[in-house]
Order: C-alpha cells, then sequence, then structure tokens
C-alpha cells in the first residue's frame, strides 16, 4: 500500500485523466436504469464483454422488470447461460424484478439503501448505478480501483469501503463525478495487475509506485 499523496498531486493526476478524456463512460450496455441494473450485477465475475454479449438479445427483447418476468425463469437464463454462476444470477434477476413490479411500480429506485435492497446488488453495483444513471458522485470500488487507489497512493485502503471513504476524501469535487471511470478504465487498461503498462501511462510521472515496467 503506497503512502497518501497529496491534494496537489491527486488533482494533477486527475486533470491529466480530464484531459486525456473529459466524458469516460462505462462499458456495460445498457438502455435504461433497469437495464443497467441488471446487467451490473451479472458483471460480478465476469466481464463486461461476456455480458454485453449475453444481453444484447435479452435486453432487445426484455428491457423492463414486467417484460422479464413475463419472459419467464428458464428463458432468461438460457440467455445468459455463458456467464458465470449463470443460474443464480438469473433467479436474481427474476427476484429482482418482482420487488421492483411490486414495491416500485417497475421504476428503479435512486437510493442506495433501496437499490441495496435488491436481489443481486450490493454496494458496488448500488453505486454504479447511482453514479452512471443518476450522476451521483457514487464511488464503486472493483479490483481495478482497488488495486490503482493503493498503488499509486490516490486512496489507499486496506478494503473496499476504506478505498471508496479515501475517493470521496481526497479527490477534489471537480473530479468526483468521474473519478470512478476514469480509474476503472485505466486500472484496466494501463495499471494492470501482473504487469502495469508504465510506458503508456499519461500519469507516470506522477506515481509514486516503485515497481514500474519500462
Amino acid at each position: 500500500m503506497a503512502k497518501q499523496l497529496d491534494y496537489h498531486t491527486i488533482h494533477a493526476i486527475f486533470t491529466g485523466f480530464r484531459d486525456s478524456e473529459p466524458e469516460p463512460k462505462g462499458e456495460l450496455d445498457h438502455v435504461n436504469a433497469y437495464t443497467l441494473v441488471v446487467a451490473v450485477a451479472l458483471s460480478a465475475q465476469a466481464t463486461d464483454v461476456g455480458v454485453n454479449r449475453a444481453t444484447r438479445a435479452l435486453f432487445a427483447i426484455a428491457d423492463t422488470p414486467q417484460k422479464m418476468l413475463d419472459l419467464g425463469i428458464d428463458a432468461v437464463t438460457d440467455h445468459i447461460k455463458t456467464i458465470g454462476l449463470y443460474r443464480q444470477k438469473a433467479k436474481n434477476v427474476m427476484k429482482m424484478s418482482q420487488i421492483l413490479v411490486d414495491e416500485y411500480g417497475g421504476v428503479v429506485p435512486s437510493s442506495r439503501a433501496a437499490l441495496q435492497s435488491l436481489p443481486g446488488v450490493g454496494r458496488k453495483t448500488a453505486n454504479v448505478v447511482l453514479n452512471m444513471w443518476f450522476n451521483q458522485p457514487a464511488q464503486a470500488v472493483d479490483t481495478h480501483i482497488f488495486r490503482f487507489g493503493n498503488r499509486t497512493g490516490v486512496a489507499p485502503g486496506k478494503d473496499v469501503v476504506a478505498v471508496e471513504r479515501a475517493i470521496e476524501d481526497n479527490i477534489p469535487a471537480e473530479f468526483q463525478h468521474h473519478a470512478h471511470h476514469w480509474m476503472i478504465l485505466h486500472g484496466r487498461y494501463i495499471c494492470k495487475a501482473r504487469k502495469p503498462v508504465c510506458a503508456n501511462c499519461i500519469i507516470e510521472d506522477l506515481c509514486p509506485f516503485e515497481e514500474k515496467t519500462k
């Protein structure tokens, strides 16, 4: 775990991210808040590419909770069978859809507590939805962000909640909305786990990581 970076260095890092990509986007395909919740829930222990491949046909015919319920558990299971843990995830999608219809009138709620009450929706999924759909500065910490936060000292922490808090506390307000996407994309494609691509890193001169690759 790297030492916490100072404010000016963190500001410079995120200025670099913003200059490079002013409007970063998530890579999960969705058409509304409901399909976003489903896609993010399905992405646990799966790749975004794999989820997109599985949901393309599913979302074309079931883009609301009621349509998903009408489709039925067997058809949903068949659509997502290429995704890890697909049987349990299909059950969660159906239970989630039923709750959304029964308790929320088919509308995805905009509070973290309400989102986390849905089957298959944890804190990370809730934060992604709050950030991407409801434009709240919520910080979803996955393995890429956890690694980036600790490796660079931008947001060090022993667990995901600590890193989430560090992001909220340490990253300037002007960068909070897009911070999650900048960090996840950087962690996914540049600051990789086994062999970071330091030669292509736009913040290499600001990063204190000692084991940089050439």
